[in-house]
């Protein structure tokens, strides 16, 4: 199975880098209302993915079939703050997550400094969460064992 993900990670990041979507000046001129073609492939992916996931829930199973649940998530001030942080980031990184990865692929080594800021954010946030938690109403977490936690869901 690692095996797979592997191969549909690698095909992931390489449309992220032939599509332009890792690409700084093209996300600069998204976020500056310049350039909309990445409108067009964050459109076209909600088109394509919307589907399979009606599909995948009214099913309530995986092609492997595994069970499925979607739970809705609450809507907190975690939420909006963690959004508005989030895009920020990618404006001023020219980046997010995945195409952290596909630029250091790439071979772009200021991408380096990019993850090196997303590992030190979700470190902070990580040891800040229970100073956090009330301000920004986020749910309480749910320890599983010795030294591992996870956010407990809430159903709506």
């Amino acid at each position: 199975m690692r095996a797979l993900y592997l191969v549909l990670g690698t095909i992931f990041g390489f449309v992220l880098s032939r599509s332009g979507a890792a690409d700084y000046n093209y996300i600069q001129g998204m976020f500056l209302f310049e350039n909309f073609q990445l409108y067009g492939i964050i459109g076209t992916a909600v088109v394509l993915t919307a589907p399979g996931l009606w599909l995948v829930q009214r099913r309530g199973r995986t092609a492997l079939g595994a069970p499925v649940r979607v739970e809705l998530k609450p809507m907190t001030r975690g939420t909006v703050v963690g959004s508005l942080l989030f895009g920020v980031g990618w404006s001023i990184a020219g980046m997010c997550p995945g195409p952290i990865l596909v630029n250091i692929g790439e071979g772009k080594i200021y991408a380096l400094a990019a993850l090196a800021g997303a590992l030190a954010g979700a470190g902070v946030f990580g040891t800040l969460y229970s100073r956090l938690q009330s301000p920004l109403r986020l749910p309480p977490l749910e320890v599983t064992a010795p030294g591992k936690a996870r956010v407990r869901s809430v159903r709506l």
